[in-house]
């Protein structure tokens, strides 16, 4: 899975740099603007967005602000505050999928379509819950690491 996920992303970072490069040539240089790019562009960003977040939850390397890191002396009492930080990021996490499903469906039963190339937006709409899906696995499964390793400092 880690290297689909590398070469995934790496492909949409090479789709959006060209996508960019060609923007900028045929605008800015040929004068002549490439109708419908920026659409298309839409799609691989989003969709790179997401992953790249995905990503960041699957690694464990999401920014933070652990103040409260510099106030605990034992590796028990930062387990601890990992667990509560897991288990809200769960609750968010979950609440906010449940929000993203129910906008899911929507996208389905709408079937909306781009402006000008009318392609269908639900291939992009559905991002987020495919993102939000995945970090809520990932989320999970870091907690259950933590809980084991409490476990593991509770035996010793």
């Amino acid at each position: 899975m880690d290297r689909f996920s590398k070469y995934l992303l790496t492909g949409l970072i090479c789709i959006v740099a060209f996508g960019q490069f060609v923007q900028v040539i045929t605008r800015y240089v040929l004068q002549v603007p490439v109708m419908g790019l920026e659409e298309t562009m839409a799609y691989p960003t989003l969709w790179l967005y997401i992953l790249g977040a995905v990503n960041a939850s699957r690694e464990d390397n999401h920014i933070r602000a652990n103040v409260l890191e510099i106030f605990l002396d034992t590796t028990r009492a930062h387990t601890i505050l990992a667990i509560i930080g897991e288990v809200i990021s769960l609750i968010v996490g979950l609440w906010l999928l449940s929000w993203a499903w129910d906008f899911t469906r929507y996208a389905w039963r709408v079937w909306k379509e781009s402006p000008t190339l009318y392609i269908p937006t639900f291939y992009s709409d559905v991002a987020l819950t495919v993102g939000l899906a995945l970090m809520m696995l990932y989320t999970a499964s870091h907690l259950w690491r933590h809980l084991k390793s409490l476990r593991r400092e509770k035996v010793q």
